[in-house]
C-alpha cells in the first residue's frame, strides 16, 4: 500500500546535523569546565529542549542553570549550522523518489524553527520541503505525538496512513504515539529503537523505499 504521506525527522536522519550539535556541545562543556563525551551524546540525542536542559545542568554540575545553558548552546549551534551540514546517505534520493511518485512528505523536528530553517538552507535542500514543523511550534515536543500530528495535519493526511522516519528512541516514540508506521534508522549504529516497525542502516536501504510505497528496482 502507498502511504498517505512520509514524515522525516531532521537531526541525524535527514541531515547530518549531529556533528554541528557535537561541536557546539563540546564548546559549551569546555566553557564550563567539563568534557563532552560519547555517553553525553547518547543521552542527549533526540531529547527535547526541556529534557536536554535538565540533563546538561546535571552533566555540568550546574543545578538550576539548565535553560540558561540551553540558550548558550542554541547560539553556539546556530553558528555551527552555517557550515558543514550535509544530507544523510540516501536522503536526497529518497526525497526525489517520493516527489516523483507524488507522495507528500514533510519534516518534523524537535529543534527550534531558526535552526531547522538554517540547516536546510546550509545543506541546500530547503527548496525541497514545503512543509516543516519545528519543536517550538507545538505545545509538547517529542516524545509526545504533537509534532507528528501537526505535520500530518499540514499535509492533510491521516496519521494512521503515514510513515515516520526516525533515528532516535525519543523520535520513534513520538511517531508511534501519533499513530504512524515507524522506520528506525539509528544515528548511532548500536542504539536500540524499540518503537520502530522497521529498522534500516540507512535511508538508501530497499526496506525504507518499500515501506514508503516506492517500487524498488529489480523487485
Amino acid at each position: 500500500m502507498t502511504p498517505a504521506a512520509i514524515v522525516f525527522d531532521n537531526d541525524g536522519l535527514l541531515l547530518d546535523t549531529e556533528e554541528a550539535w557535537t561541536r557546539a556541545e563540546t564548546t559549551l562543556f569546555a566553557r564550563h569546565g567539563g568534557t563532552f563525551t560519547a555517553e553525553h551524546k547518547r543521552d542527549l540525542i533526540g531529547s527535547s529542549h526541556t529534557v536536554a536542559a535538565g540533563r546538561i545542568e546535571a552533566m555540568l554540575g550546574l543545578p538550576g542553570r539548565g535553560l540558561e545553558l540551553m540558550d548558550e548552546l542554541a547560539a553556539l549551534v546556530l553558528e555551527e549550522a552555517l557550515h558543514d551540514i550535509e544530507p544523510r546517505p540516501g536522503a536526497i534520493d529518497l526525497v526525489h523518489a517520493l516527489r516523483d511518485a507524488g507522495i507528500p512528505y514533510a519534516v518534523a523536528s524537535n529543534s527550534p524553527r531558526a535552526f531547522v530553517d538554517r540547516v536546510l538552507r546550509t545543506a541546500g535542500v530547503d527548496a525541497l520541503f514545503a512543509v516543516t514543523v519545528a519543536g517550538d511550534e507545538v505545545q509538547h515536543p517529542k516524545p509526545a505525538p504533537d509534532i507528528y500530528l501537526e505535520a500530518c495535519r499540514r499535509l492533510g493526511a491521516d496519521p494512521a496512513a503515514c510513515v515516520g522516519l526516525e533515528d532516535s528512541p525519543t523520535g520513534a516514540a513520538s511517531a508511534r504515539a501519533a499513530g504512524l508506521t515507524v522506520i528506525g534508522v539509528p544515528y548511532l549504529p548500536d542504539m536500540a529503537i524499540p518503537d520502530a516497525d522497521v529498522l534500516a542502516t540507512s535511508l538508501a536501504d530497499a526496506v525504507v523505499h518499500e515501506t514508503c510505497g516506492l517500487v524498488v528496482s529489480g523487485r
